[in-house]
């Protein structure tokens, strides 16, 4: 077993943008034309922000939706200078007299529209928090209709993805992912340099406090999910007292995703290609349901991406499917868990055949590429990457060898998902005046439920066992399953969830929901509940995030 390289402590970047942010400001902030200028203290004033005005109107497309917009410091060091405008969004509880307040509703990400969030979702939410709760969500800054920043344009991000492998080779992979990971972190200086210092967590969180304010609420009521968990991690940590409720699922340890990322890294990736080993394995032994690899689905899926990469699919629209776009593909649907696995071997068998109907071979969209740019500049300016390309060079060759499934593709691919990022965020030009750096305790917090699925891909299990442990007043429920959070997919998990919400009843310590549903017996015609069959919850496609509905 090797050992990583020592490194020096990591050390807080201020590189100056290269750019005249003054151009750019006009694009998404009131006020003045200029940027204000950056002190040398990154502290946020305490001078106190004018709490926004909501000035509701009913949502185009109606549904009984309310839309609004809401001015925020652009920088909180600044609270009455210059405002950027943030999308909101509310759904009032039928009968007022019975409400208990207002229900924030934060999807995953970064990047995920909670205004989409709350809009898709209303419908499907258990009916004791439509009646109990206003229901509310927004666009955080950068973010859909919040001034949505831009790295790679579409074309740009369409070849990088195009380019890229199922399983990457050549003398200098890594030497060619960090030139292309340094061509995007430029373009979102060109494109987005005067927004990029202020999109970190510890602004989303004071965002937060201020509608909260807006709202009337003396405290928040918060269901996060996925990154969700991380915001909402961060405001307990800043507003302890003013926590009513928070629902935390599919949770970070925050301490590893801000502090150590590289901690935090290795986890996703062996618990991706955890669960698609798991799939495998079953595929293995079910073949008749599965339908994929004729007795050696592990030995066909290593032979299918390197096919592939060879020889693309053409797509319906023109574009080219090749082994990474089945890697990218599967990195998002293995969160539906076992459900959907008589999908996946279907549509592996599909890919097989060469077949471009089939779901894991549709290329990233310029939708999906909405998602991706903040998902990453986000990250950038939230995580404190030791600045050591040596011991980024051995990472990012560990995180592939240690994950072979689906590991290579991401850690030498472009910056997309969570799993690339390290290679832009060691090179971010950008400053980090909005990230958060302190105590995540929350000390003096009501109660806060932490939900963790056992087999989670994407927000490992141990990282909720992590953050129930960090935070002073946790409980942790853990949900027994394949795939990405738990409320929604779990009736056990789904009920302890309402409960906590609506009446304040905490789960009994060690509450453990074991009610996954299981592979079905054959590949479902329609999408079984919660699911989408072509898309996560967390839909990067569509730029949805979907909660699913049981019964």
């Amino acid at each position: 077993m090797t050992t990583p390289p020592s490194a020096r402590p990591p050390r807080r970047r201020s590189a100056r943008l290269r750019i005249a942010a003054a151009a750019l400001t006009a694009l998404f902030v009131a006020g003045s034309a200029a940027t204000p200028a950056l002190a040398d203290d990154r502290t946020a004033s305490t001078d106190t922000p004018p709490v926004p005005t909501l000035s509701w109107t009913e949502c185009q497309g109606g549904g009984g939706f309310e839309c609004a917009s809401a001015a925020v410091p652009l920088d909180y060091r600044e609270p009455q200078g210059q405002t950027i405008t943030l999308a909101v969004v509310r759904k009032k509880a039928a009968d007022q007299t019975k409400r208990k307040g207002t229900l924030f509703m934060q999807p995953g990400g970064p990047g995920n529209s909670g205004v989409d969030f709350v809009r898709n979702n209303y419908a499907s939410l258990p009916s004791a928090l439509r009646e109990s709760f206003d229901v509310f969500g927004y666009d955080v800054r950068g973010v859909g209709r919040s001034s949505a920043l831009q790295c790679w344009d579409d074309a740009r991000y369409t070849q990088a993805v195009t380019d890229a492998k199922g399983v990457p080779s050549g003398p200098d992979l890594f030497g060619a992912a960090m030139s292309q990971a340094a061509d995007f972190d430029q373009a979102c200086v060109d494109n987005a340099g005067a927004l990029l210092p202020y999109i970190g967590t510890e602004y989303v969180a004071r965002d937060i406090d201020l509608l909260r304010q807006a709202l009337g609420e003396e405290q928040l009521t918060y269901y996060g999910r996925s990154f969700g968990t991380y915001i909402g991690t961060v405001y307990a940590a800043m507003f302890p007292e003013r926590v009513r409720a928070l629902a935390l699922d599919g949770a970070y340890d925050p301490v590893h995703y801000a502090n150590r990322p590289y901690a935090y890294d290795r986890p996703q990736y062996l618990a991706l290609d955890r669960s698609m080993s798991h799939f495998l394995d079953w595929c293995a032994a079910d073949q008749a349901i599965c339908g994929f690899g004729d007795g050696d689905p592990r030995g066909a899926f290593e032979k299918l991406k390197g096919d592939l990469d060879a020889e693309p699919v053409t797509t319906a629209s023109g574009g080219k499917a090749n082994g990474y776009t089945l890697v990218y593909r599967l990195m998002f649907n293995l969160n539906e868990g076992k459900v959907i696995w008589p999908s996946l071997g279907a549509a592996l068998r599909k890919a097989q055949l060469r077949d471009n109907t089939s779901f894991l071979l549709r290329p990233p969209s310029p939708a999906s590429f909405d998602f991706l740019g903040p998902n990453v500049a986000v990250e950038c300016v939230d995580r404190d990457y030791p600045q050591s390309r040596h011991l980024l060079k051995w990472n990012v060759k560990a995180n592939a060898e240690a994950a072979p499934l689906l590991g290579p593709a991401m850690a030498y691919g472009p910056p997309t998902y969570d799993h690339q990022h390290a290679t832009a965020c060691v090179q971010w030009p950008g400053e980090h005046v909005s990230r958060y750096d302190g105590s995540y305790r929350a000390r003096g917090s009501e109660p806060i439920l932490v939900i963790g699925t056992t087999g989670d891909p994407d927000t490992p299990y141990q990282d909720a066992v992590a953050l129930s442990r960090r935070l002073d007043n946790a409980e942790l429920l853990t949900f027994d399953a394949e795939g990405h959070t738990a409320f929604g997919r779990s009736a056990c998990a789904t009920d302890a969830v309402v409960g906590y919400l609506v009446d304040l009843k905490v789960p009994a310590k060690g509450t453990t929901c074991t009610d996954e549903t299981q592979p079905p017996s054959s590949t479902p015609k329609v999408a079984p509940p919660g699911t989408t069959l072509t898309e996560i919850r967390n839909g990067v496609n569509e730029r949805q995030d979907r909660i699913g509905s049981v019964s």
